[in-house]
């Protein structure tokens, strides 16, 4: 598998467009920015900045996220035109709830061989790669939100 897709690399394109799954707790989580104290408010903020990431490389993004969902971030689209982020929450409380809302997706996609689902969770990762659908890790999309971000 890719460890750095198209639709996540400095020079992608129209042509390079990735259909971009991400596993939102797990890209929250993998900086300590204290967003324990405000997970509405660090979901809000990761939702802004992959709108960012989707009008700069014309990339299709949807976030999953855990938990009741947020008056201020309620399931469905988000932004408009090219920034647009699709946002889905687990659909039961619970350990891997997230995780099996991700599947779901995967599994429901005519053409999971174009989806990129990003997590750094070993056992996802797994799941998902067995539906087709390439993975990377939370990392990968952080310095890529992080270089659109300084662009």
């Amino acid at each position: 598998p890719r460890t750095r897709p198209p639709g996540l690399t400095r020079t992608a394109t129209v042509s390079a467009m990735a259909r971009i799954i991400v596993d939102a707790m797990n890209v929250i989580g993998s900086r300590p920015a204290g967003w324990w104290r405000d997970r509405d408010g660090a979901a809000l903020r990761l939702i802004k900045r992959l709108q960012r990431l989707a009008a700069a490389t014309g990339d299709e993004v949807a976030a999953v996220l855990d938990g009741r969902p947020s008056p201020e971030l309620p399931e469905g689209v988000h932004g408009d035109g090219d920034r647009e982020v699709v946002v889905l929450y687990a659909t039961r409380p619970g350990r891997d709830a997230a995780d099996d809302r991700i599947v779901e997706v995967v599994e429901r996609d005519d053409e999971p061989q174009t989806l990129i689902v990003i997590t750094s969770d070993r056992d996802l990762a797994d799941r998902v790669r067995a539906l087709s659908a390439d993975v990377a890790g939370a990392g990968t999309l952080q310095r890529r939100l992080d270089e659109v971000d300084e662009a």
